[in-house]
């Protein structure tokens, strides 16, 4: 089968292929993925990096930041790749 009823009903409901309904579905999920990447970086280098928040950074916290994301992103590529690669 090579598409994919939206609707309830046979009759009248609006369908998409499969393909589409797979590039939807990876579109969400890069979205979500993208958002909890952002919240967990966030929240783990505010922690690590801002002692005593204010309206500012300083250089050594902008710096400390800096470093943590590029970190968690290379490790976040790591780990990726160990999991994609081993199969």
């Amino acid at each position: 089968m090579d598409s994919f009823s939206t609707g309830s009903s046979g009759t009248g409901s609006p369908q998409i292929s499969t393909d589409e309904f797979r590039d939807q579905m990876k579109a969400q999920l890069a979205q979500a993925y993208a958002q909890e990447f952002l919240e967990t970086v966030r929240g783990k280098c505010f922690e690590k990096c801002i002692s005593k928040p204010g309206t500012s950074l300083s250089g050594s916290e902008s710096s400390c930041i800096s470093r943590c994301v590029d970190r968690y992103i290379e490790a976040t590529g790591i780990v990726g790749r160990a999991l994609f690669t081993s199969r």
